[in-house]
């Protein structure tokens, strides 16, 4: 995904930075503000594999560090979730002035209760996904319990949270006190889903019930199972972000996709990190990625896999139309493939005794009511398939750098 930095102002007058994710062909029918969890930031990876998967699916996310927090300007002392939401707020308007406004808000653990929050207050955004998110503000209280009595006489303490050291004041406490959102969620008459784990130890799942019970239809739950409260497995979080774009295309108007306007008919882009690639052809688009085993993440299949596919649907695609053409029953075809380098058998005869040759094995299987001939002709069309010829044809690729 292509990230460019977004700053705006605060009701203070700070500086609060941010990413804006595009998708690859820049332009995204829909915009996503995502609130990361309580003394987080948007550098977070669970918040960077779910907005990665809303860009796959056409979607912008503006992710953004709250004031005193990652890059963004202020005192975190100074800030509770009063603050949060007026800044939730701000970026909302700030995105709808630079680009478009938010049509969806997506919130994890205490950030979850601050889009509900603001949703109620921006009659834009169409719908609200709450991740691993407290019914009650004041649960994160419980986080403070070793330094409630050093609060209470000195108005301040220095707490440990997620192993790092941050100072609370007494005003953060006295105002998550203040904020329910058993009424918000009565009248919010937006979509609403609600994401949670029921092996989350930081905000159990009783707190998602409670959040379903009190909104009103339109609802949805997804269990995030076997998920820790940060999505730490890239596994939970791609699952979230997968689910997110699903089911928010309900409540959103979509154009239909377009083709993608560029110079040739296929883009692919890589960012500075990983291997994770982004490809769009033409209306479609795809993830390409390596193993882990090679420095990857393994969200999607590599280049190799993705030549054996080419072959694997151009032989699949031609067998059909023959058969179809003949009028014989073929009702399926499955092909398996698997691609290596080898040592070439006459190696001693070539100039470097160590060079290898690529393969592919294929084997093909054909449902249907065929007879042994109708199988012999379909294997020697197997090796006619395009692709099967261009792989065994000379070819010369022309590449030039963009001007």
């Amino acid at each position: 995904m292509q990230s460019s930095k977004f700053q705006f102002e605060n009701t203070q007058g700070e500086q609060l930075v941010g990413r804006l994710d595009f998708p690859v062909n820049q332009h995204p029918h829909t915009f996503v503000l995502f609130a990361h969890c309580f003394t987080c930031n948007k550098s977070l990876t669970a918040v960077r594999n779910i907005s990665r998967e809303l860009t796959l699916e056409g979607f912008a996310v503006l992710r953004f560090d709250f004031t005193g927090l990652g890059e963004s300007e202020g005192d975190f002392a100074d800030t509770n979730f009063s603050s949060n939401v007026e800044d939730l707020l701000q970026a909302a308007e700030e995105l709808k002035r630079q680009h478009q406004a938010p049509a969806v808000l997506v919130g994890h653990s205490l950030g979850g209760a601050a889009v509900i929050k603001a949703a109620c207050e921006l009659d834009y955004v169409k719908a609200v996904v709450a991740i691993g998110a407290p019914f009650s503000p004041s649960h994160v209280s419980h986080l403070l319990d070793d330094s409630l009595s050093e609060l209470q006489v000195r108005g301040e303490a220095k707490v440990q949270i997620g192993g790092r050291p941050f100072t609370v004041k007494k005003q953060f406490l006295e105002d998550i006190r203040e904020h329910q959102l058993g009424e918000c969620l009565e009248r919010l008459k937006k979509g609403l889903l609600i994401m949670h784990s029921p092996q989350d130890k930081i905000v159990e799942i009783e707190n998602a019930a409670k959040m379903y019970q009190a909104a009103r239809h339109p609802k949805s739950f997804v269990t995030l199972d076997g998920a820790d409260h940060l999505l730490s497995h890239k596994k939970d979080s791609k699952y979230a972000g997968d689910m997110i774009a699903t089911w928010a295309r309900k409540y959103l108007t979509l154009p239909e996709k377009e083709a993608l306007e560029v110079e040739k008919e296929v883009a692919v882009r890589l960012g500075n990190e990983g291997f994770t690639t982004e490809i769009m052809m033409g209306k479609h688009s795809l993830t390409a990625d390596e193993p882990e085993s090679v420095g990857g993440n393994d969200f999607g299949p590599s280049p190799y896999d993705l030549l054996s596919a080419s072959l694997g649907a151009c032989t699949s695609m031609t067998l059909q139309m023959y058969a179809r053409r003949k009028k014989w029953d073929l009702q399926e075809v499955v092909v398996h493939l698997e691609h290596y380098k080898d040592h070439i058998d006459d190696a001693q005869e070539t100039e470097d005794p160590k060079s290898k040759l690529d393969h592919f094995d294929r084997i093909i299987e054909l449902e249907g009511d065929l007879d042994e001939e109708q199988r012999a002709k379909l294997l020697e069309i197997a090796n006619k398939c395009p692709v099967h010829r261009t792989l065994h044809s000379d070819i010369k690729v022309n590449t030039r750098l963009q001007d």
